[in-house]
């Protein structure tokens, strides 16, 4: 695994989110790469954040993405 703070997420049509450490991961769970949005998790939060944090980090990220405010 490369040493990055990245994390790949796809957020569903219910608005739930998933979170996936690479693509191959998520390849195995059957979710098509293409689909899969990279994010980078500040390097804090990445070592040091419960689960919890990176998924609100992940889902602010998307929902910026989504309305165009970040």
């Amino acid at each position: 695994m490369a040493d990055n703070n990245a994390i790949y997420a796809i957020r569903h049509n219910d608005g739930s989110i998933s979170l996936y450490i690479d693509e191959d991961y998520a390849r195995d769970r059957g979710i098509d790469p293409a689909t899969l949005t990279r994010v980078e998790i500040p390097r804090e939060l990445y070592v040091s954040g419960s689960i919890q944090q990176v998924r609100e980090y992940v889902a602010t990220y998307l929902e910026a993405q989504i309305t165009g405010t970040a």
